[in-house]
């Protein structure tokens, strides 16, 4: 296979930067009609490490565009019932426009029934049925945070999608299923013909070659590999996985479900790991917010 002379990347950060600065301007709006920032707030259960990281993210965006943000810490050993009657207080508190509880929980709590327990109106995750169901009718409402910030990483550099086969790698609630059906929509982007493929998917690699845009959301490192793509395609990784790498100073790396090196000097448009999609899904959190905030 011959190799591309050049590839571009969907770079996060900067598409990021830019959304963030048009979110900043309307919350400053919102703040001189109202009186009061919006107002995300973050539930964290635990001490995940990657949870921690996460949702630091969170809170430090929010300072970046003028919102204000509440960080709830609990234990891990915090009961279900607790839990719920947090998300009861946030669902009542007509101080927050918008709340997310971090994902992953702990095991002995069920994350569906928190999930349902908190206001579609407040759910800025995108997570809850109803939300989910106004997308899937394209109504309005508050989509899931890393599709949607997909959508917006394409939007910024104008990546044409109409009429393109676009197939999705994986099928979850959170990424694959919501990004295969905002990817078929009739929108810019938008107006895919879409394959959804997952870890039952026979022959994965004849599906991936024919993708003229291809999401990998498999949760597995590096594992879509140069033949696996096809010549030119644009190829968005969900992926983040640190994998023990004894050549580094730290003693590992940060890596994607696409071997990136391998994989991006046949592509037209990548997303590098870290700094690709990661910073997008945080900006569209923002983007939920203010949204909930505006309405």
């Amino acid at each position: 296979m011959t190799t591309l002379s050049t590839f571009r990347e969907l770079n996060g950060i900067e598409c990021g930067k830019a959304v963030r600065a048009r979110i900043a301007e309307a919350a400053a709006r919102v703040k001189s009609k109202r009186g009061h920032a919006p107002h995300l707030a973050a539930v964290l259960v635990g001490d995940d490490p990657a949870s921690q990281t996460y949702v630091g993210s969170k809170v430090k965006a929010c300072e970046e565009v003028g919102f204000r943000s509440s960080l709830l810490k609990r234990p891990a050993d915090i009961a279900e019932a607790d839990l719920l009657r947090l998300v009861d207080q946030l669902n009542n508190d007509p101080q927050v426009d918008g709340f997310i509880v971090q994902l992953p929980l702990p095991k002995h709590i069920n994350e569906e029934r928190i999930t349902l327990a908190i206001a579609p109106g407040k759910d800025v995750d995108g997570f809850h049925p109803q939300n989910l169901g106004r997308m899937l009718l394209g109504l309005p409402g508050y989509l899931p945070a890393t599709p949607n910030g997909i959508v917006e990483l394409l939007k910024h550099y104008e990546v044409p999608t109409e009429g393109k086969h676009c197939v999705v790698v994986g099928r979850s609630n959170i990424v694959g299923t919501p990004m295969a059906i905002l990817m078929s929509r009739n929108a810019n982007p938008g107006n895919c013909t879409v394959t959804i493929a997952h870890s039952r998917t026979k022959d994965l690699p004849a599906i991936t070659r024919q993708a003229d845009i291809l999401i990998v959301a498999i949760g597995k490192p590096n594992f879509i590999t140069a033949d696996m793509v096809k010549q030119g395609a644009v190829v968005v990784d969900v992926g983040i996985h640190r994998v023990d790498d004894a050549t580094r100073k730290k003693g590992y790396r940060i890596c994607g479900d696409v071997d990136f090196d391998a994989v991006a000097p046949n592509s037209a448009w990548i997303t590098p790991v870290p700094g690709g999609v990661g910073p997008m899904t945080v900006t569209s959190l923002l983007l939920n917010t203010l949204k909930a905030a505006e309405n």
